[in-house]
């Protein structure tokens, strides 16, 4: 077992997988990745499971040094990350040698890195998984959900492969591109106003600096509901509700099991994954997508880990 101590952090710094599963019945949420794109294919450069423990760090702020020479992964947005002052690109897997330090300093593209190491990071699996869930207190390196912090070691396996490589080119996120988000449409969209249907889809919405791993507020127009009170009701991953205020409320992994908000619908997998590297501040649109459509994508993105 090698180790990585963490000489800087921030709340914002978790452990994750790729969530915590078959609970919500008990009023456990699922946890993990925010970004599950970039956090497989930092555990693809290292051959590891794609659902592997990472580190996200949001924003940077995050700095370990190595005990051991070893070999890691990086992926997801550019935060600024450096060794030892000498700058390190990610969707790539690089070596640290003993005493080095690697550190993330601030976002230049994207919200959200992923670092792998190989085996994935060591920590007990609670309920099935060992994503950090700090308002439940379950997950992270303790299994108690708590932030990584200063001082704290992250310990890994020795076994690594060989070579350093690089993620190809037209496999690497476009966090620059500019396209909608799809929204499979939802039991409650047709109680919701003409205008407020067209205004959903026609409109730029800007991401509320007041999100967090529970939701983000997309602000604009005001979305009029005009269906009946609702009755509380399970909620996936990444559906788009609307409280009295009409400004939506896209729900992330860490979002609360039930809810009694009407919805318009919810954001495909791939739309979550570039949401998870938007700042707050950002302006993004919606496009409506059938079920279909939308399952195909999903099918044809995860065979790109298995077609190289």
């Amino acid at each position: 077992m090698s180790r990585l101590l963490i000489e800087a952090s921030t709340p914002l710094c978790l452990l994750q997988d790729a969530g915590r599963f078959g609970v919500r019945h008990l009023g456990v949420t699922q946890g993990g990745a925010l970004d599950w794109r970039s956090m497989s294919w930092a555990n693809w450069l290292l051959g590891n499971g794609l659902d592997a423990p990472v580190i996200e760090i949001t924003l940077g702020g995050f700095s370990v040094v190595a005990e051991d020479d070893c070999l890691l992964a990086l992926a997801g947005a550019d935060l600024g990350a450096q060794v030892d002052g000498q700058a390190l690109l990610p969707w790539r897997s690089f070596k640290l040698h003993k005493g080095q330090r690697l550190q993330f300093t601030q976002p230049l593209l994207g919200a959200r890195a992923y670092l792998a190491a190989p085996g994935g990071f060591d920590a007990p699996k609670v309920l099935g998984s060992r994503a950090t869930v700090v308002r439940e207190e379950l997950g992270g390196l303790d299994g108690l959900g708590r932030a990584l912090a200063k001082g704290a070691a992250l310990g890994y396996s020795t076994e690594a492969p060989l070579l350093v490589r690089e993620l190809p080119g037209e496999k690497v996120p476009d966090f620059k591109l500019d396209a909608p988000l799809d929204l499979v449409l939802g039991a409650q969209v047709g109680e919701f106003s003409g205008q407020s249907l067209f205004d959903v889809f026609n409109s730029a919405w800007t991401l509320d600096s007041r999100g967090d791993r529970m939701g983000i507020r997309l602000l604009g127009t005001a979305l009029q509901y005009q269906g009946k009170p609702m009755i509380s009701e399970g909620i996936p991953l990444g559906a788009v509700q609307v409280p009295p205020d009409g400004q939506p409320i896209v729900l992330l992994n860490d979002r609360q099991t039930i809810g009694g908000y009407p919805r318009l619908g919810a954001l495909t997998p791939l739309a979550l994954a570039r949401l998870a590297q938007c700042l707050p501040g950002e302006r993004v649109r919606l496009r409506p997508v059938v079920q279909e459509v939308a399952y195909r994508e999903h099918i044809e993105y995860l065979r790109r880990f298995v077609n190289h």
